[in-house]
């Protein structure tokens, strides 16, 4: 649904100066029925026929969820009505400002609801890289105002400041990675990676206690890999971190700012001793939200990131930051300007696709159940499919006993000469798909998320990943079936 702004932009609707009346443009509304049509077809996840997945990017079926997913209706429909009815700006007190205030407002109770956080601790940023750019630096910048030297490290000949200590693991996201790699050529932290043990294809909770040191600040851990799948421990690990600080059955939001803390005499030098040993802990969550419940409560992280593209909603994000209005994790604005978001992202407001995000979320909040449910059978099917068609020669990549997926996502390979994934991909004639994070995927090699697992190089070479949608049915899959075999039979003649 990449016509958002052709067919419903910002100046078309604000030239008809119809403020209260709401409504898309035909070609706009057609479309959006026959999505509407096949969602609900596929809602027994039995049904014959889609045209949601082929028409999304115009060329097939498509099984590419984890890279970004089409609009829902509802979604394409909140955005227009509020470019239309709400392009005031939000910072301005008069009526159109006010209303596009209010459409903030109610985003912000909308994305709360879905991770059952509080309003007040969710900014709105650009997106996934965002979010965790601000995060990281947040981070670093509170250790230096809170633990000025209070923590040394021997370097050479004498002492010398620690510097602030992240953990990281081997599985994370460019946005993660390459921000703390930069942070660190600068010479702002030091990081440690814990790699995901093979057998499990999860990070273990020893081995990243096992790297924390008086310095350790920061430890982030996806909540679900964008290539296998494979949900991690996140829960585990903040528990885990609150033994370690001597806080267990704490709430997780407990730092106080050294600068802004009104500590009485007596337990002054408890609370600054406590803030010396915090550890935060943050998760990316692009890749569950929309697939699985997430309450950021039962979690009991710090902070956690919000994707709006990658659950059907505009390429927008959010963070989110336990008692952010009541001291609790810090936050620190990485651009400074008007005093939007409380100060800590300025800029104009985005309203139309922060409406769109709220609206997204709301789907969520009320349906991942749902969602999940026809995500797993279809998922399900396809890898049944694909044992019944190929039988020996498929290697699926992260389908480990007792490690649980995400309800949507397989990876797997087809063992054989010439069938590497990006030459399956490049043949396929009616099918979408990808070799892994669509952020890779002009790089012809093997994941080193697969690596990890243990996977040879020849079969990791041949991996293909595949996410199906809310919308995909068993018809599409047996679709892709057919091309995918043909597609073998083609690069091996």
């Amino acid at each position: 649904h990449g016509f958002v702004f052709s067919k419903v932009g910002t100046y078309a609707y604000a030239s008809t100066g119809e403020l209260q009346h709401c409504s898309v443009s035909q070609s706009v509304m057609q479309e959006a029925e026959t999505v509407e049509r096949a969602s609900a077809d596929s809602a027994t996840c039995t049904s014959t026929s889609s045209s949601s997945s082929s028409s999304c990017g115009g060329a097939g079926v498509y099984l590419d969820h984890n890279a970004t997913t089409p609009l829902a209706p509802a979604v394409l429909e909140e955005i227009a009505c509020t470019l239309r009815g709400a392009w005031g700006n939000p910072s301005s007190l008069h009526v159109a400002g006010v209303r596009a205030r209010e459409c903030i407002v109610k985003a912000r109770k909308q994305v709360a609801r879905m991770i059952n956080g509080s309003p007040q601790d969710i900014i709105f940023t650009s997106g996934g890289t965002e979010s965790n750019n601000l995060v990281f630096h947040s981070v670093a910048r509170w250790y230096y105002s809170s633990h000025a030297c209070s923590n040394t490290s021997v370097s050479g000949n004498g002492a010398r400041p620690a510097l602030p200590h992240f953990i990281i693991s081997n599985l994370e996201h460019d946005s993660v990675t390459s921000a703390v790699s930069h942070m660190q050529q600068q010479g702002l932290i030091e990081c440690s990676v814990v790699t995901s043990e093979q057998s499990s294809g999860r990070v273990s909770i020893g081995d990243v206690l096992g790297l924390v040191r008086p310095s350790t600040v920061l430890v982030s851990l996806m909540l679900a890999n964008n290539e296998t799948g494979l949900v991690q421990p996140v829960r585990e690990l903040v528990a885990a971190c609150r033994r370690l600080e001597g806080e267990e059955g704490g709430t997780a939001c407990v730092h106080v700012d050294a600068d802004a803390a009104d500590v009485s005499s007596g337990g002054e030098k408890k609370e600054k001793e406590r803030r010396k040993r915090r550890i935060f802990i943050h998760t990316d969550a692009a890749q569950a939200l929309g697939k699985i419940p997430v309450d950021v409560q039962a979690l009991g992280v710090d902070y956690l990131t919000i994707v709006g593209h990658k659950f059907y909603g505009p390429r927008v994000g959010a963070l989110y930051v336990c008692g952010l209005e009541e001291q609790g994790a810090p936050l620190v604005p990485l651009m400074y300007g008007g005093g939007q978001e409380r100060g800590y992202r300025p800029g104009t407001e985005n309203t139309g696709m922060i409406a769109g995000l709220g609206k997204a979320c709301e789907l969520v909040a009320d349906n991942v159940e749902e969602y999940s449910s026809h995500m797993q059978c279809v998922r399900d099917y396809l890898e049944e499919q694909l044992e019944v068609n190929f039988g020996g020669r498929i290697h699926f990549n992260g389908r480990i006993p007792g490690s649980p997926r995400i309800p949507n996502t397989c990876n797997f390979s087809i063992l054989g000469e010439k069938l590497q994934g990006h030459r399956i991909l490049s043949n396929l004639r009616h099918s979408q798909a990808s070799i892994g994070a669509a952020c890779h995927s002009h790089l012809f090699r093997p994941s080193p998320i697969l690596l990890s697992l243990g996977i040879p190089e020849e079969i990791a070479l041949n991996a293909l990943r595949t996410s199906v949608g809310r919308e995909t049915t068993k018809s599409e899959i047996d679709l892709f079936i057919e091309d995918l075999k043909d597609t073998v039979k083609r690069l091996q003649s």
